[in-house]
């Protein structure tokens, strides 16, 4: 006999891109959205019934929808919009899991209506709504950072299969992935998430750094002194190595000037720091 014991459907990728125009300046919003509803749909499943399934593209229709009558302020409060919408309208959904990754465009020279991409960096927003609760997160995925000075790896553990050579002089790149989740009272998402984002960046540059983990946690301590409405906050920062090219083949040396990029493998560190 065959039991069902999860199920859950929704759509992905939800693209969007909103134009918020106000006179000649001009905002863009650039997201994808992915909706997943769990509730009573288990018939659905086990006795081919239809009539408990919104489709999944009115799912879709509906992040444009809500969009145009709510236009986009910060993803967070979207995540609201669509929850409420969708918690509203079927009364058999008990749970919405709502991910949204926004796309930076910066002005051009302050233009008012021109952009350029602001690269592989994502803002990211996570709700799970249910009629009685919610749980937030906010954040910032693929985060390209690299600082060419005030990094160090020495005394660490050493045994028979250990061949890096310890440095005081090294260079320190990563993609970082922030989550974080606040506490009740966020007024204005868009200026909490500038805030940490400038909070993390500046650490990260000034920082003395004897490793990876050493930096990760004084970011986190920093961003969760700089910004009290923050509860937790989880970063994941993988070592993204240059090694330095051995020159001495071609007669010439390399006082830390060329080094090769390479994407794997990559050391893996991460940590959740909480606030006293």
């Amino acid at each position: 006999m065959a039991n069902l014991t999860f199920d859950s459907y929704g759509k992905t990728r939800v693209r969007l891109t909103q134009v918020l125009r106000q006179g000649d300046r001009h905002e863009v919003v650039e997201l994808s959205a992915k909706i997943l509803f769990r509730g009573k749909f288990e018939t659905s499943y086990t006795k081919a019934d239809n009539s408990v399934v919104l489709p999944t593209d009115t799912i879709k229709n509906t992040v444009y929808v809500v969009a145009r009558k709510n236009p986009i302020q910060s993803i967070e409060q979207f995540c609201r919009d669509l929850a409420s919408h969708f918690l509203g309208s079927v009364p058999h959904l008990e749970s919405v899991h709502i991910e949204i990754q926004q796309s930076p465009w910066n002005r051009i020279n302050n233009h008012g209506s021109a952009f350029v991409s602001g690269g592989i960096e994502r803002r990211v927003a996570t709700l799970i709504a249910t009629r009685e609760k919610e749980h937030l997160e906010s954040g910032i995925h693929g985060l390209e950072i690299l600082k060419t000075a005030k990094s160090a790896f020495s005394d660490y553990l050493v045994d028979e299969f250990t061949t890096i050579p310890p440095t005081r002089d090294r260079l320190f790149g990563t993609v970082m992935d922030a989550d974080w989740s606040y506490r009740d009272g966020v007024a204005d998402y868009n200026a909490a998430h500038a805030d940490i984002r400038d909070v993390l960046l500046s650490t990260f540059a000034d920082h003395v750094s004897e490793s990876v983990q050493h930096t990760l946690f004084d970011m986190a301590k920093a961003a969760l002194s700089a910004a009290p409405l923050i509860k937790e906050i989880h970063l994941v920062m993988p070592n993204k190595h240059r090694l330095l090219m051995d020159l001495s083949k071609f007669k010439l040396s390399n006082p830390n000037q060329i080094f090769v990029p390479t994407d794997e493998p990559s050391g893996y560190i991460e940590a959740r720091v909480t606030a006293d």
